[in-house]
């Protein structure tokens, strides 16, 4: 698998309510998308990012970053072959992404994601 950008999760208990300290304070200002329970605010020159999570919307439990990559069938297939716990099996989501979540041998899960070009 070729990971193509790694995105912070940040779980929060109020999207809406920590959307200010992320845009005013951090100057993270273009909300790139929100879909009520995931947001991610960028900075002007886009060199800085971050998802806010309040709780995902299909999966058993929220991850800690989002990994992009080109063959998310291939890396669930990888992931499977490895034998690491799939928590979230391979699903086209109803916004427009295809993805899973796998947990890491460290206990965290991380969500592999391919967006529609």
């Amino acid at each position: 698998m070729r990971a193509r950008r790694i995105m912070t999760n940040l779980h929060v208990p109020d999207l809406e309510a920590a959307k200010g300290f992320y845009t005013d304070f951090l100057g993270l200002s273009t909300e790139e998308f929100n879909l009520g329970w995931v947001a991610r605010y960028t900075s002007s020159d886009g060199g800085a990012s971050v998802q806010l999570v309040s709780g995902d919307a299909t999966a058993p439990e929220d991850s800690v970053i989002s990994v992009q990559t080109d063959d998310v069938d291939g890396a669930y297939e990888e992931a499977q072959r490895l034998g690491y716990e799939i928590v979230h099996p391979l699903t086209t989501e109803p916004w427009g992404v295809r993805r899973f979540f796998v947990r890491a041998p460290d206990g965290n899960v991380l969500n592999i994601v391919a967006h529609r070009e």
